[in-house]
This record gives C-alpha cells, structure tokens and sequence, in this order.
C-alpha cells in the first residue's frame, strides 16, 4: 500500500510543481495576448490575417490549460475569444467588436484569474 501513496504523493508534487509552473508563467501569457491586441489595434482598419492569428494563438495558450490548473473561468473566456477570431479569420468584418472584449477580459484576468465569474 505504501507504493500506491508513494506514487500518489509523486504525482501530487508533480501536479503542485506544474501549477506553480503555470501560475508563473501567467502574467506573460497575458503580456503576449495585450500585445497581440496592440498589433492589431494598431493597424488601419482591420488587422490582416497574421496578425489575428499571433491574437488568436496567444488566447489559444491561455484556453488550453487554464483549467487544468485550477483557472476554470479564465480559460473559459479565453476559449470564447479564440472561437470569435476563428470566425474572424474567415471574415475579419466583425473585428470592432471583438477588440474591445479582448480588452476586457484582460482588464478582468488583471484583477483576479481565479476569479469564478467573469464580469
């Protein structure tokens, strides 16, 4: 019985080590997600495909970990945001409205990534 615990204990420091590991690396994350909104922003009109996708794959990162490391809500919203620049993707005209969601959810995840209700 012991080996179980053992492995068990193992798998929870791991586990621990990889949260620790996320939650550091976080605050990047979320520079690269704002500066990809600031490319993009700062084109003429609609950003062109590159751009969105650098937007696109920076919420990417954010959705597909998140939760598993305890930011159910955070990366829910990420995942939100990446699906609308998908569609985006294939017709930018929806683009002004988008930039601001981005916008708020950054100004959300600032306050409190753990936060359980996005707002």
């Amino acid at each position: 019985m012991s080996e179980v615990n053992s492995a068990e204990a193992e798998f929870r420091a791991r586990l621990a080590a990889l949260n620790a590991r996320f939650t550091a690396q976080l605050p990047a994350m979320l520079e690269r997600i704002e500066q990809a909104l600031a490319v993009c922003r700062a084109t003429q009109g609609v950003p062109a495909l590159p751009q969105l996708t650098a937007l696109h794959e920076a919420l990417h990162s954010v959705a597909g970990s998140a939760a598993t490391f305890g930011y159910a809500v955070l990366g829910q919203q990420a995942r939100v945001l990446e699906q609308a620049l998908r569609g985006l993707m294939r017709d930018p005209a929806g683009w002004p409205a988008i930039a601001p969601e981005v916008q708020r959810y950054l100004r959300w995840a600032a306050r409190d990534p753990l936060a359980t209700r996005y707002d």
